[in-house]
């Protein structure tokens, strides 16, 4: 799954601008990329800030998710990409209760009845190393050593769609319409001198 979100420029934005881009003759391609960049970059940060409170996931996380190719000498064009699926129960501060993992998808903390994240007999639980903190349910049936088996909790956030929805998209929108028209024109008259 591969969502993503971009900044790029139409007619309309280069037409109001036409003078000063004329003046700065085959400079103003270097100054146009150079207002998307910037301007991405502020829309990142307020997307990423968004996307932090409405998934629920630790900044960290979501920074390490996100990629960004900028504007250059390819083209105009300022994306950020997200790719990858249903994020497990484990990144949404997951933790072991009595009655199954208490865990916060989309930030708003519930039990997860008959979920585990450690083995062993209550109160003498163990962290098994190899388990790297997820969170598992039984699959209902056994292994031919007669062990239960079981499999990971997924917690149904998938960061492709949720970057380009809600708060989120309405971040980074917002953030590029109020920001790159007046930093087109401070990066063109940097230029023009």
């Amino acid at each position: 799954m591969s969502g993503g979100l971009h900044v790029t420029l139409d007619a309309a934005s280069i037409a109001r601008l036409g003078n000063q881009i004329g003046a700065a003759g085959a400079r103003a391609p270097l100054a146009l990329a150079r207002a998307i960049n910037h301007t991405g970059d502020k829309a990142k940060t307020q997307m990423t800030r968004a996307l932090t409170v409405q998934t629920g996931l630790k900044r960290r996380t979501i920074v390490k998710a996100l990629r960004v190719n900028k504007a250059g000498g390819g083209g105009l064009t300022y994306t950020i990409r997200s790719a990858g699926g249903d994020i497990g129960l484990k990144y949404f501060g997951a933790r072991e209760t009595r009655t199954g993992v208490s865990a916060a998808p989309w930030g708003a903390r519930s039990i997860y009845p008959h979920t585990f994240m450690k083995a062993g007999w209550w109160p003498k639980r163990v962290t098994k190393g190899n388990w790297n903190g997820h969170v598992f349910e039984r699959a209902g049936s056994r292994t031919k050593s007669g062990m239960d088996r079981f499999q990971k909790v997924k917690s149904g956030v998938f960061i492709p769609e949720e970057m380009v929805k809600g708060a989120t998209a309405a971040a980074f929108n917002g953030t590029v319409a109020a920001e790159l028209p007046g930093r087109l024109e401070h990066e063109l008259s940097r230029i023009i001198g």
